[in-house]
C-alpha cells in the first residue's frame, strides 16, 4: 500500500505542476492570446497525463482524481479502505503541486484565486467533463485498456476546449487551482459548484456506464 500512497501522490503532485507550470509559462509567453494560452495549457495537461497514467497505473491504478476514485468504489472496483486513503492524499498532493509550480516560476507560494467561474453554465460544463471522463476512462479500460492513458489524454486536451469550464473534472485539481491566482485559478467560492457537478457525474455514471459496457446487457 505504500507503493501505491507514493505512486498516487506523486502522480497527483506532478499532474498539477503541468497544469499550474504550464498556465504559468503559456501566460506569460502568448503576448495576451488567451487563446494560444489555453492550447498551450491544454496540450501540457493532456501530455503530463498520458506519461503519468502509463508510468503509474501498474502501481496505484494512477486516479489522481477523488471522483475516479469515488466511481471506482462504487463499483467495487476500489475497497472503501483504500479510497479512504487515496482521497485526502490526492488533495494534498494537488495543493502541494501548486505550490511547486509557484515556486519553480518565482510566485508567491500562498495565494488565492480571484478568477471567478460562476452559474449553471460553468457547472453543467463541469458534468459533461466529468461524465465524459469516466466514459473515457470506463470504455478504455474495458475495450482497449494499453490505450487508455493516451485516450484520457487526448480527452482532456479536447475537453479544455469545448467545455465552457475548461474541464476540471476533478475535485482535488479544482481545490488546488483555487490556491493560484495564475491562468488555471478558480476563485474558492465557485470550487463547490464545480465540485458539486462533478460528483452528480460520478454518482449518475455508476449505474449508466456498468450497463453500458456490460457484454451481457442488452
Amino acid at each position: 500500500m505504500t507503493r501505491n500512497l507514493l505512486a498516487e501522490a506523486l502522480g497527483t503532485l506532478l499532474l498539477l505542476v503541468a497544469v499550474v507550470g504550464s498556465g504559468i509559462m503559456a501566460e506569460r509567453l502568448a503576448g495576451g492570446n488567451i487563446a494560444v494560452a489555453l492550447l498551450a495549457n491544454a496540450i501540457a495537461t493532456g501530455a503530463a497525463l498520458v506519461v503519468l497514467i502509463t508510468i503509474f497505473g501498474p502501481i496505484s491504478g494512477a486516479h489522481f482524481n477523488p471522483v475516479v476514485t469515488f466511481y471506482f468504489a462504487l463499483r467495487g472496483a476500489t475497497p472503501w479502505r483504500t479510497a479512504a486513503l487515496y482521497i485526502p492524499l490526492q488533495v494534498i498532493a494537488a495543493i502541494a503541486g501548486v505550490w511547486l509550480a509557484h515556486a519553480m516560476f518565482d510566485l508567491p507560494v500562498l495565494e488565492v484565486s480571484a478568477h471567478l467561474r460562476d452559474g449553471p453554465a460553468q457547472w453543467l460544463a463541469e458534468f459533461v467533463a466529468t461524465v465524459g471522463l469516466l466514459l473515457t476512462i470506463a470504455g478504455g479500460m474495458r475495450f482497449a485498456p494499453l490505450s487508455t492513458p493516451m485516450l484520457v489524454g487526448l480527452y482532456i486536451t479536447g475537453a479544455y476546449w469545448f467545455t465552457a469550464s475548461t474541464s476540471f473534472a476533478n475535485p482535488a485539481v479544482t481545490i488546488a487551482r483555487s490556491l493560484t491566482d495564475s491562468f488555471a485559478g478558480i476563485a474558492p467560492t465557485s470550487a463547490p459548484g464545480f465540485i458539486a457537478a462533478q460528483l452528480l457525474a460520478a454518482l449518475i455514471c455508476w449505474p449508466l456506464l456498468a450497463w453500458l459496457f456490460d457484454p451481457n446487457a442488452s
